[in-house]
Order: C-alpha cells, then structure tokens, then sequence
C-alpha cells in the first residue's frame, strides 16, 4: 500500500472505529447530559473519518468513496489502532451496566484525545494542504474533547472509594495498548512519525494521573498492530454491526 494512503488511513480508521465505540453509548450514559456529550464526541469523530476517508480515497485513486471505505473493507484492511476497538465493558464486564464500562470510556476518551490533539497540531504543517486543513478543524474539537474526559478522569479518579477503583481497574486493561499510540511510522511532506508524539503525551499523562490520584501499572511490552491490520477479536463483531446495512443493501442511498 502507498505509504501516504497507509498514514491517511491509520488516522481515519482510527476516529471512524472510535466513533462506532462511542456511539454504544447513545441513550445509555449515567446522566442525559453525558449522552449528549457522548454522542457529539462520536458525530465530531466521525466527521472527521469522513473528511479522511475520502482523501484517502482521492489518494487511492481507485474510485472509492468514503461509504465504500468505510463499510466494505475486510477486517485485515483497517487499519486502527487496537486501543479503541476494545468494548466498552472490558474492564467490568459484569458491572449490571448493560456492558458498558463509563470508567473505561473516559480513560480511553483522554488518551486518545490528548494523542489527537498533539497529532493535528503537527499536521497542520502538512504539505498536503487538504490533511492540513483537516487538521485544523478538527483540532478545535478535539481539544473540547481532552477537556471533557480529562474533567471525568479527575472527577472519577479523585472521587469515592468505588470510583477510584473503577478507574484504576480500567486503566490496567488499557495500559499495555497505549503503546500502539506510538508504533506508525511518519511520511516525508505528510505527517511525523507517532514516536514523535510520545514524550509529550506522556508528560501530559502522568500530569493527569497525579492530579486524578492513580497510579500507572508498571510498563508493558506488549505491542498491538491494529495499524497493520492485526486487529482484537472484537473487531470483527464490531464491523458486523457497522457494515450490516450496506452489506445487505449493497450502494443503498437515503
């Protein structure tokens, strides 16, 4: 694959599967505020799969929009990272909250944020002008992003004896996956290796894990490769919903 349309894809597949994620959250948050919130976050990211989608698409040149991108690739083909493809109930799965875990959604929802946010400041320097202007809309809202579940991460993590253990119990299943924040490797003239994202995102991290009161696990070796299309045994569950419609009703149009 073009090492351009590979970079493109990487970011997003990454926003598209974290919007489907997101989206199980609609008319199910503790409080409707949340739900709102929750549902704006998901509409926010997917907007800017669509905008990515279809220059990726423009970059291919093979004539696939960003419907035929998004809903009729094969599993091996996306190419997000692990982290947000994970269910939202993995840390408590039997919490009685209907499979969702909102501890894990919020820790989840900031590291992925604070990674963006570093990522489309860089890319707005793109010399690919249509990446670049990407970037600098969706800058603006994934700042509001951070902001948001950073307040929750605190809010939870600094709270009552159960929520701060809620949330240390899913920042241990999310841990090792965090490195894969970090594993794509950079395009000349298009956009900088992730690694180069690391140094401050962890600066940021550890910032908020002191001001939310929890503590890191050790670091793990572990390494995922969503971006190479090795993907967790939920992805496949995950697409089967996410493609049912256009699957079953092949080029369908409202």
């Amino acid at each position: 694959m073009d090492s351009k349309l590979n970079y493109v894809l990487q970011l997003a597949d990454t926003c598209l599967i974290h919007s489907q994620r997101l989206s199980e959250w609609a008319g199910h948050a503790p409080v409707l505020e949340e739900d709102l919130a929750l549902s704006n976050i998901a509409l926010d990211l997917l907007g800017q799969a669509r905008a990515l989608l279809t220059h990726a698409g423009q970059i291919e040149g093979a004539g696939r929009d960003e419907d035929r991108l998004a809903f009729l690739r094969e599993e091996r083909d996306y190419r997000n990272i692990v982290l947000v493809e994970l269910p939202n109930a993995a840390a408590s799965p039997s919490d009685g909250g209907g499979g969702r875990d909102f501890a894990l959604t919020m820790l989840r929802n900031a590291a992925v944020s604070i990674w963006l946010e570093l990522l489309y400041e860089r890319l707005q320097a793109s010399g690919d002008a249509e990446l670049a202007g990407i970037a600098a809309k969706s800058l603006k809202e994934v700042r509001y992003h951070r902001q948001h579940s950073c307040d929750w991460v605190v809010r939870l993590g600094d709270g009552t004896g159960e929520s701060q253990a809620r949330m240390q119990a899913a920042l241990g299943v999310l841990w090792p996956y965090f490195n894969e924040l970090f594993a794509a490797g950079g395009v000349d003239g298009v956009g900088p290796a992730w690694s180069e994202l690391e140094p401050e995102w962890r600066a940021r991290w550890a910032a908020l894990m002191q001001e939310a009161t929890l503590t890191p696990p050790r670091d793990s070796a572990m390494q995922s490769r969503g971006i190479d299309g090795i993907h967790s045994e939920h992805m496949g569950h995950m697409l089967g919903t996410m493609q049912f419609l256009q699957r079953t009703y092949p080029g369908g149009v409202w």
